[in-house]
């Protein structure tokens, strides 16, 4: 399996991008890598990478520019024809590489996908879905920040393409959809959650659950989460500030006294469970749904444990054909 890796793109980048990749190597043999960036940046890194042991299943393909956070999107792929982003997508299009993973820009990556791959047929706007730890297992949400602005059957098209994720990737048989709103009740929300539920409820192919709240998305009420990008990556950033506040209170607690630091030993490997399930990193990266391929969209602030387990997810969307399983679930 050929995964294109965006090298230049990222806080971190080509470090710990390849660093990550270098290690993704290591745990599945059947891997190809093909780090897409300046050449010799990333053939410099290479050997600290542990990349030079495993040369044989490592490609290059150069690309100068990088489109970067402060770039516009769509002025950026216009103009940087050889962006690694750009050229990275362009090789899932041409059959080069099996998918494409990048933790540069996001609205990059968004654009080079619906104009390098394309939107699926019957899919109106693409959607980025991002897996979350409940309590009560892994469960997807989207839109996470594609789209600010959605009408009604956005939502639905969104229901229906997490309703296949659940389904294929995460194993679930009858995974429950829910929309996120300010109140349970079907009269609750503004005119596109009021419209959007209405769509839903008549939807007889979803088993939709109703209306979620705020409080809802970690319990585990829903396994597949619905709303439109501008709510979604609200939820999603303070899911991560929460997460970074509570590891960093627990550590401040746990560390101010010697009585502290001694229970701090008892509790450890629990934490550490704690913490992991808490990670974004343990995902890795969020799927763009919709588009003709598979683009792994990850945190800009990835480094290589968050890297490797994004090409993880990459190789799941590609042994499960799951854009093929999509395609089908809307014809």
């Amino acid at each position: 399996m050929r995964i294109a890796v965006d090298a230049m793109g990222g806080d971190y980048a080509p470090w710990e991008i390849m660093k990550g990749a270098v290690a993704a190597l290591e745990v599945y043999p059947d891997l190809h890598i093909i780090f897409v960036g300046k050449e010799k940046e990333i053939d410099g890194n290479l050997q600290n990478a542990g990349g030079r042991n495993l040369i044989q299943r490592i490609s290059i393909v150069p690309a100068a520019e990088i489109i970067t956070m402060e770039d516009h999107p769509a002025t950026a792929y216009r103009r940087k024809k050889d962006a690694s982003i750009t050229v990275a997508t362009r090789l899932v299009r041409e059959k080069q590489a099996d998918a494409v993973v990048s933790a540069g820009s996001t609205g990059g990556q968004m654009v080079a996908a619906l104009f390098g791959l394309g939107r699926l047929s019957s899919i109106d706007r693409p959607a980025i879905a991002t897996v979350l730890p409940t309590l009560a297992g892994p469960a997807v949400m989207l839109d996470a920040g594609a789209n600010a602005d959605c009408k009604p059957e956005n939502l639905l098209q969104f229901a229906k393409m997490g309703d296949v994720y659940a389904r294929k990737i995460l194993g679930i048989a009858e995974p429950k959809v829910g929309l996120i709103n300010i109140g349970e009740e079907a009269s609750k929300g503004n005119e596109l959650t009021i419209k959007a539920h209405e769509l839903l409820s008549s939807h007889t192919g979803l088993n939709f659950i109703g209306n979620i709240e705020g409080r809802d998305v970690l319990t585990g009420k829903a396994d597949v989460m619905v709303c439109d990008g501008f709510v979604g990556n609200v939820v999603l950033k303070v899911i991560e500030g929460t997460a970074s506040a509570l590891t960093t209170l627990l550590k401040e607690a746990l560390t101010r006294d010697a009585r502290s630091k001694a229970g701090a030993l008892l509790l450890k490997p629990g934490l550490k469970g704690f913490k992991r399930r808490l990670d974004y990193s343990e995902h890795g990266g969020a799927p763009l749904l919709g588009v003709k391929g598979v683009s792994i969209i990850c945190h800009g602030s990835s480094k290589a444990e968050a890297v490797k387990n994004a090409i993880r997810a990459a190789r799941e969307c590609v042994g499960s054909e799951f854009v093929k399983a999509l395609e089908e679930s809307f014809q």
